[in-house]
């Protein structure tokens, strides 16, 4: 049987086993989607990132969860990023992959740090009932409605749409609860991919915000440290004005970063899920997403299987 290389490698920390483990194929142009599909679903991780070649860009990369394929992945992005700069893939200051949604940059400091240029993002602001969101998080209605009035509820994109779902303290999104079928129901009523939901009550001093992430519907029932809802929360957050000098219009899409606000937010998240990580955002016409990444596998994995070779052995 055939062999491919295939990593796990830990996203948004310096230590394996925390952060987000993300599956890595380095050479996938051989392989079709069930075969994509069938090495995800071995590999368990909450996604695997499958690096091919392309025409219009340096690598092209599509990304599967366990059940199904998604148009893009954060933390499997900066997996792969990291993982060709240590194998000096990546020696110019210009990198591009393509993905679902189109051509994105890349790069990675001297220090090592990952970072990924998102889509352009988007905010809409949207107003579900307060008692169906507190019931399908498991949090207490008035951790919601606490701040309700001044960061309304949105569905926020820079690649991905999440519904943004800001909670009062840490103690309550620690005891969140969520139940999987409210919570897709939920955010596919508003086309979006799953929940983040969010506090400004962290455990570091240093970190703009702590963030839980929910996406049943992609086959994970709570995502550990997430880049697409970090970098789609973060320009959500300069939307709102939630920093000084103020920012757009509430319902509007356009986002705008506010005078005064920070240069750079850090998102903490995976503490409750015991892999703890920290995502770098910067927030400007478009989003840029970083951190840093810890290889914790590297081995050989066997091709599945196709229709087309039980046909060959038939004859």
């Amino acid at each position: 049987m055939k062999s491919i290389r295939g990593l796990l490698v830990d996203a948004f920390t310096d230590e394996p086993y925390s952060g987000n483990p993300a599956g890595v194929v380095p050479d996938a142009d051989g392989l079709d989607d069930a075969q994509m599909q069938a090495i995800a679903a071995e590999l368990g991780a909450s996604e695997t990132a499958f690096l091919r070649s392309a025409s219009d860009a340096d690598r092209r990369l599509r990304y599967f969860t366990p059940t199904t394929e998604v148009d893009l992945c954060g933390h499997a992005t900066i997996a792969s990023i990291v993982h060709l700069a240590d194998a000096g893939a990546i020696t110019a200051d210009e990198f591009t992959i393509k993905t679902n949604v189109g051509v994105l940059d890349v790069a990675v400091d001297a220090d090592g740090t990952a970072w990924m240029t998102q889509s352009s993002p988007t905010v809409r602001t949207v107003s579900p009932d307060t008692e169906r969101v507190a019931g399908a998080l498991g949090v207490d209605p008035s951790a919601i409605d606490e701040v309700r009035q001044d960061l309304p509820l949105a569905v926020a994109s820079t690649g991905l749409p999440f519904l943004v779902v800001p909670i009062d303290f840490l103690s309550e999104l620690g005891r969140a609860a969520p139940d999987d079928a409210a919570v897709d129901a939920l955010a596919s009523e508003f086309d979006a991919v799953g929940i983040y939901a969010f506090t400004f009550d962290t455990l570091e001093s240093q970190s703009t915000v702590h963030g839980r992430a929910f996406v049943p519907g992609a086959g994970v029932s709570e995502d550990p440290v997430t880049g697409t809802a970090s970098g789609a929360t973060g320009a959500y957050l300069h939307h709102v004005g939630a920093f000084d000098g103020g920012g757009s219009a509430p319902g509007t899409s356009d986002v705008s970063v506010a005078e005064g606000a920070p240069d750079e937010l850090r998102f903490e998240q995976g503490d409750f899920e015991g892999r703890p990580g920290r995502v770098r955002v910067r927030v400007g016409e478009r989003v840029r997403v970083g951190g840093t990444a810890a290889r914790a596998l590297d081995g050989e994995l066997a091709v599945p299987r196709t229709d087309d070779d039980d046909i060959l052995e038939a004859d």
